[in-house]
C-alpha cells in the first residue's frame, strides 16, 4: 500500500501563486509515476499534471500548460506542483495520484485525500 497525503492548498488572489506539496509512504517503490487531478464542484475530476519516476517525462492538460510545473524529490518520496498565474477557474480539490500513469483517473491506483485551492476573481 502507500499513502498519499497533500499539502499546501488555501485561498488567494487571481494572478497569485502556490505550491502544493504530495509526500508518499508506505511502498514508495511502486509509485513510479505521480500525478495530479482536480475537482470542482459539480464537475468530474480531470486531469491536470503527471511525472514519471525520474522526473523526465511530464504530462500536461492544455488548461495549465505554461501556468503550472510539476516536479519530485525522490528523496523525500515528495511531488509537488508549482501553481502560477492562478485563475478563478482553478478552484477546485486538488488530488495527488500514484501507482499508474496517463490522463485517466482510473490509470492510478493510489490516492491522496485532496487538498483545496480556491481562487478569488
Amino acid at each position: 500500500q502507500v499513502q498519499l497525503v497533500e499539502s499546501g492548498g488555501g485561498l488567494v488572489q487571481a494572478g497569485g501563486s502556490l505550491r502544493l506539496s504530495c509526500a508518499a509512504s508506505g511502498r514508495t517503490r511502486s509509485t513510479y509515476s505521480m500525478g495530479w487531478f482536480r475537482q470542482a464542484p459539480g464537475k468530474e475530476r480531470e486531469f491536470v499534471t503527471a511525472v514519471n519516476w525520474s522526473g523526465a517525462n511530464t504530462l500536461y492538460a492544455d488548461s495549465v500548460k505554461g501556468r503550472f510545473t510539476i516536479s519530485r524529490d525522490n528523496a523525500k518520496n515528495t511531488v509537488y506542483l508549482q501553481m502560477n498565474s492562478l485563475k478563478p477557474e482553478d478552484t477546485a480539490v486538488y488530488y495527488c495520484a500514484a501507482g499508474g500513469w496517463g490522463t485517466v483517473s482510473t490509470d492510478y491506483a493510489y490516492w491522496g485525500q485532496g487538498t483545496q485551492v480556491t481562487v478569488s476573481s
